[in-house]
């Protein structure tokens, strides 16, 4: 009986690292790229996961977004001697507070934390070690808010969780010590997603206080080009690949995959929003530098309204909010926009940085030069998944809260 669920395990294993070896396309890292060999590694190790759950739903197990899940949440990190962390509600929607021990002779400020996953995965657990650190390096209350996922709760209620969480909290922050003029939003990937959407949608809001800033970390901020000079630089580059990002935002959307090579070659965009997007989008608007490892300019492809009638929502601004209006890009708070060399959403943060300083927006851009995807996530679970870039880039939006 032993050797029999051995001999099991050895099949699983096998047949699991051939589905993603072939199913995933081969990392393509730069040579000049520093710690390559443990990006590699980190890189077939999720793509292992991605094949294990993709087994795990086929056999019936359980689906594939819960073990993903799973293992996204990792295990919990040991108790904080220097913070108190509770869990609470605003109106319907679970957060988590984390509230320095030391005394203070003020008001604190306050930080809200929307965690990344698509929309689908991601957690207040999985983010647990990243809410901790702000809130003991910044001596901030911060609010970790767990909005619903998709596809048990559809695109936009993650929008709505975080807008309700926002407003609540900046309605009572006083009654967690915390001053209402001094309230940050603050997001990683889709989260960076979810933090302009909720900044936008405040902007007009007369009875709630204005946002001090916002800090977008690799945020994903449009759904038009994908043709951009970091989609053709790093589309290859883990752990966020080209094709996975549309692929991902289209499962967050419960869209047929059958459209992905549509979008990629931007056959959802119509000459009429083409040319409306184009002064937000083009890539005259990205520094020369940022175009040294190569770009093509693409070649427009015919518009699809199939195409655009089943993927439309890639082009709300809650879902873009690089697309929204110029009314509402001029009355954002100050930003903080963290970009990564090697991430294919890189030009996303370049060019909204360029939007919101056309209309007098403070903006403060930290762009790792050594950084990927996901970077600042890893950072905080030891030596075996930290990355140099990661660490560096935390020192950073560590150093931006202290002045807010």
């Amino acid at each position: 009986m032993e050797l029999l669920f051995t001999l099991f395990l050895v099949v699983l294993t096998v047949f699991v690292a051939m589905s993603f070896y072939y199913e995933h396309p081969k990392a393509k890292i730069p040579p000049g790229m520093s710690q390559r060999k443990k990006l590699y590694a980190f890189h077939y190790i999720m793509n292992f996961g991605f094949g294990l759950a993709t087994l795990i739903e086929k056999i019936g197990i359980t689906s594939e977004v819960h073990f993903l899940r799973i293992m996204m949440d990792g295990i919990p990190p040991p108790k904080d001697k220097h913070l108190f962390i509770k869990d609470l509600r605003f109106e319907k929607v679970k957060v988590r507070m984390y509230q320095p021990k030391m005394s203070t002779t003020g008001q604190r400020r306050g930080i809200l934390y929307f965690h990344g996953g698509v929309g689908r995965l991601g957690s207040i657990q999985a983010y647990e070690r990243t809410c901790r650190y702000f809130a003991r390096k910044t001596n901030s209350v911060v609010v970790s808010v767990g909005y619903r996922l998709a596809p048990e709760y559809p695109y936009p209620t993650q929008f709505e969780d975080c807008l309700t969480a926002t407003i609540h909290f900046m309605r009572t922050a006083q009654d967690y010590g915390v001053d209402p003029s001094r309230i940050i939003v603050c997001g990683d990937s889709s989260g960076g997603t979810l933090t302009a959407a909720v900044a936008q949608a405040l902007v007009n809001r007369r009875d709630v206080p204005k946002l001090r800033a916002q800090i977008l970390i690799y945020p994903f901020l449009q759904g038009a080009d994908f043709n951009l000079p970091s989609y053709q630089q790093n589309e290859g580059i883990p752990v966020l690949l080209k094709e996975r990002t549309v692929s991902l935002g289209l499962k967050y959307l419960n869209t047929d995959l059958s459209a992905v090579n549509n979008v990629l070659q931007g056959c959802h965009v119509s000459e009429e929003l083409r040319l409306k997007y184009q002064k937000w989008l083009s890539p005259d608007n990205i520094p020369h530098e940022f175009k040294t490892r190569g770009y093509t300019p693409s070649t427009e492809q015919p518009f699809s309204e199939q195409v655009y009638t089943l993927v439309k929502a890639l082009l709300e601004p809650v879902f873009s909010p690089l697309l929204s209006e110029d009314s509402v890009i001029a009355q954002l708070p100050e930003t903080f926009i963290l970009t990564c060399e090697y991430d294919v959403l890189r030009d996303d943060g370049l060019l909204y940085k360029k939007r919101l300083e056309d209309h007098g927006v403070k903006v403060t851009l930290c762009h790792l030069q050594e950084g990927f995807h996901g970077t600042i996530f890893l950072a905080l679970y030891g030596k075996i998944t930290s990355f140099k870039s990661g660490l560096k880039g935390l020192e950073k939006i560590t150093k931006f809260l202290r002045l807010m």
